[in-house]
């Protein structure tokens, strides 16, 4: 029997656009952003959960394999059939798994309850027995912190005694600004062949097509950007983003305006380990999703991590219980490698975004121009967005490497550069 305490009293329902568009979620800042939704969710729903995830399609979320990207796919390969994104906002995920949690009679669900304290045993390390909900104490054989990237938990564990989880934190100067749209049901419904990204010296551009005919435009640029505040204008944002051509062809479509620009920034990428050099600080609890690693989303890695982190808690629960030590094991060999990863390339980004600085590797600049030509080296590209593949395996294989050298011996004058605006054409859209 598994007991879930949500502090939230409301929950995903029937509404998608009232609950999207209209639920004041502050803790949760995330929901109303774009997600692309990538292989591990699939697979991990596919797998534990079908229900779950032919429900995600009835509800207007869509499938799309990068390979698509070609109109015709190349010969199949082992692997091919996982490469596929779930576009859909992510009101539509929570919708159908609440829907699948109160078909579940080994799950008792209690909303509008915060848990205000755990309860401790005897010994070393520290046990914890439960939790404190209200005047009321929750015994439990294992107990999940879930609670996101504001978990209370750490400061609980050492005002108990514990030893400090270990956590490894970097601050990111990036921002995001986001605006939902809604393509017309007499207009056009397509924009053709276009890449979903731009990029411009200081700024990224993209955008996320989702359910039920709604897409996202999203800016990204550094926090030190002067003209940030500016873009939330939406007067603003629309010029803007008309300025790429990846956004600019959606916004050609005439899209009728479905919110407000929304901004989100003070991100950071957290690592928190409940296990040091010593071993566990604290038995009868784990941590899983944000509470185990928050990444910053650039790469969309969220809600894969926190999948599959609770696709292997499910599965080895009883020896978790017993002894978390193998779960603790499993996160810094599993999931570790792709933090390290997201705060490698938020660091580059950072640091090229406030210093609108091009890339000078051609070669790498190539390797990321030539997927949109050549299949084999789209398959490595989307093994690394996956989280299938890390980009040294993928990349750094002989048949991708012939494949570069033969793109580029085929495109002799490429260089790195921009598809969006310069800084003067951007800042002649911003108010003075």
């Amino acid at each position: 029997m598994v007991t879930l305490f949500e502090q939230d009293a409301r929950q995903a329902g029937e509404d998608l656009n009232r609950d999207f568009f209209h639920w004041n979620r502050p803790r949760v800042p995330q929901a109303v952003q774009p997600h692309s939704f990538l292989a591990p969710v699939r697979t991990v729903l596919r797998t534990e959960t079908p229900d779950v995830y032919a429900d995600l399609l009835a509800r207007g979320a869509r499938e799309y394999h990068d390979f698509d990207w070609f109109g015709e796919h190349p010969p199949h390969r082992a692997g091919d059939e996982d490469l596929v994104t779930l576009r859909t906002r992510r009101i539509v995920l929570e919708a159908a798994l609440t829907a699948a949690v109160r078909r579940e009679p080994t799950v008792d669900v209690r909303r509008g309850c915060r848990v205000r304290a755990l309860t401790f045993g005897e010994g070393r390390p520290v046990r914890v027995t439960g939790v404190q909900v209200g005047a009321e104490t929750h015994q439990a054989d294992l107990v999940v912190d879930a609670s996101g990237r504001r978990s209370p938990v750490p400061a609980w564990l050492i005002a108990a005694g514990c030893r400090p989880p270990v956590v490894d934190s970097h601050r990111t100067g990036i921002a995001y600004l986001s605006r939902w749209y809604r393509l017309r049901a007499d207009g056009p419904r397509d924009p053709g062949r276009v890449k979903s990204g731009s990029a411009a010296p200081f700024a990224l551009a993209g955008v996320f097509p989702s359910d039920n005919d709604t897409f996202a435009v999203n800016l990204m640029l550094s926090t030190g950007d002067p003209t940030r505040g500016a873009l939330t204008d939406p007067a603003v944002f629309e010029a803007v983003a008309r300025r790429f051509p990846a956004t600019a062809a959606w916004l050609d479509l005439a899209p009728e305006p479905q919110s407000a620009v929304l901004a989100m920034a003070g991100l950071d990428n957290r690592w928190t380990s409940l296990a040091d050099d010593d071993g566990p600080v604290v038995t009868g609890l784990v941590n899983a999703g944000d509470s185990l690693i928050h990444t910053n989303p650039t790469l969309g890695h969220g809600v894969a991590l926190g999948l599959r982190a609770a696709q292997h808690l499910a599965t080895c629960v009883d020896q978790i219980a017993a002894d978390p030590i193998g779960y603790h094991t499993w996160t810094a060999q599993t999931l570790r490698p792709w933090f390290d990863a997201q705060v490698t390339a938020d660091r580059a980004n950072e640091q090229r975004l406030a210093e609108s600085s091009p890339s000078s590797d051609r070669r790498a600049a190539a390797l990321a121009a030539c997927a949109f030509d050549d299949p084999v080296v789209m398959r490595a590209r989307a093994q690394v967005r996956h989280l299938l593949r890390p980009a040294h395996d993928a990349y750094g294989t002989d048949e991708v490497d012939r494949h570069v050298t033969a793109w580029l011996a085929a495109h002799p004058d490429f260089s790195p550069e921009h598809d969006g605006p310069t800084r003067d054409q951007w800042d002649a859209l911003i108010p003075g």
